[in-house]
């Protein structure tokens, strides 16, 4: 293993005294002191062998199993009204269509520097770069026709370039537009927000804001109310800040970045012609959490039929796995049950790509983002360490 790759795991204390520091540029609100220790563990990649892939956990009558191989570093997934996939690889620039009946049968539909985010409605193709959004009709032969540039004028991206986009039950192209950074007042009003606009791209308005980087949003199919996962920030300690699923309201903001989680306050700030205490109130309240800097990816509904009845209306979420995290958390699929239209709780669905082992102490063989309901009510789940979608079925 070279240098470059070696997994680290190092350990950072920060003691945080308004007292002994004057010369900070922003009064801290709350006076006193608190230390944070942050650890930077990388799990050790591994190979996806066959006996690992058999490994993995999944409930009862699940399988998982490789189903389109050597993909490069495959994001975000969705399937066309003809059950095959188009997968965006930011790191290539592409976006590839695979085939429903054989994964083996893909074309490059797409040559984009830095495209991520897809969409399909209405027999057109929607994707999404750092500054730009752009339509395409889908043809008879799966490839593409001419490109529409709807959008040029993105907020400048900084840390989360990852923009992902959705159309909503009422017919707005949704955009998520992540912070420029882990915790600062940003400059943009649109960055850090939900916005929505037109198929054509105009009428653009934010919907939410106060939202660090919601990669993974979907609608509830019986309320059509709009849930998305936000990553908590970094370097508050192994355990702070949680990941949240929020019920995305238009008009409503969030927390960030001054209130995280179920009500902590980042004592790193203040907030400029108010307080915390106010921004706390006028913040919503994640409906769920889960394990910090588990790293949330895609996120989608289960509307299909071939799962049990019991999975009808619960959802999924990749968890893309930890840096900053002892010991690490997510490289895993969750499920969401909902219970008459809302969120009730979480659980593991699909794990086990994280183990013990390797120089930091622990390996991975995945590192999970991709995820959407096939045509026939399976899962596909993208790995983007390997290049490898795995299809999940249920034998009942």
């Amino acid at each position: 293993m070279t240098p470059a790759r070696r997994p680290t795991r190092l350990a950072l204390a920060f003691t945080l005294s308004v007292a002994s520091l004057p010369a900070l540029a922003q009064a801290l609100q709350t006076p006193g002191s608190t230390r944070i220790e942050a650890n930077v563990v990388k799990a050790a990649p591994l190979e996806a062998t066959p006996e690992r892939i058999a490994s993995l956990k999944l409930p009862p009558g699940f399988r998982i199993a490789p189903f389109a191989t050597g993909l490069g570093a495959p994001r975000v997934i969705v399937v066309a009204p003809d059950g095959a996939l188009y997968v965006s690889d930011r790191d290539a620039g592409t976006v590839t269509r695979i085939e429903a009946g054989d994964g083996a049968k893909r074309k490059v539909v797409l040559t984009k520097p830095d495209v991520h985010g897809l969409a399909i409605h209405e027999g057109r193709l929607f994707y999404v770069t750092v500054k730009e959004i752009f339509s395409a009709p889908l043809m008879a032969d799966g490839g593409l026709g001419p490109e529409r540039r709807l959008v040029a004028d993105l907020p400048d991206a900084g840390q989360h370039p990852n923009r992902t986009i959705a159309v909503g039950p009422d017919g707005w192209l949704y955009a998520s537009l992540g912070s420029t950074c882990n915790e600062c007042e940003e400059r943009n009003p649109e960055n850090a927000t939900m916005v929505r606009m037109k198929p054509d791209g105009s009428g653009r308005e934010i919907v939410a804001s106060g939202l660090r980087n919601t990669i993974g949003f979907d609608w509830e199919p019986t309320t059509k109310a709009l849930y998305g996962w936000d990553d908590g920030v970094d370097w508050h300690g192994d355990d702070e800040t949680p990941e949240e699923l929020n019920r995305i309201e238009p008009g409503k903001k969030y927390g960030w970045p001054y209130i995280f989680g179920n009500g902590m306050k980042n004592l790193y700030r203040e907030v400029p012609k108010s307080s915390l205490e106010q921004w706390d109130k006028d913040s919503e309240r994640p409906v769920l959490t889960w394990t910090a800097h588990a790293s949330s990816m895609q996120f989608a509904f289960y509307r299909g039929g071939q799962f049990p009845a019991e999975y009808r209306g619960d959802a999924f979420v990749t968890m893309h796995g930890s840096w900053n995290r002892k010991p690490p958390s997510g490289y895993e699929v969750l499920r969401v049950r909902f219970d008459k239209g809302r969120p009730v709780s979480i659980e593991p669905f699909v794990s086990g790509f994280l183990t013990e082992g390797g120089p930091s102490g622990w390996s991975r063989f995945a590192r999970p983002f991709g995820l959407a309901v096939a045509k026939d009510g399976s899962l596909y789940l993208g790995d983007d360490q390997h290049g490898i979608v795995y299809r999940i079925s249920h034998e009942g």
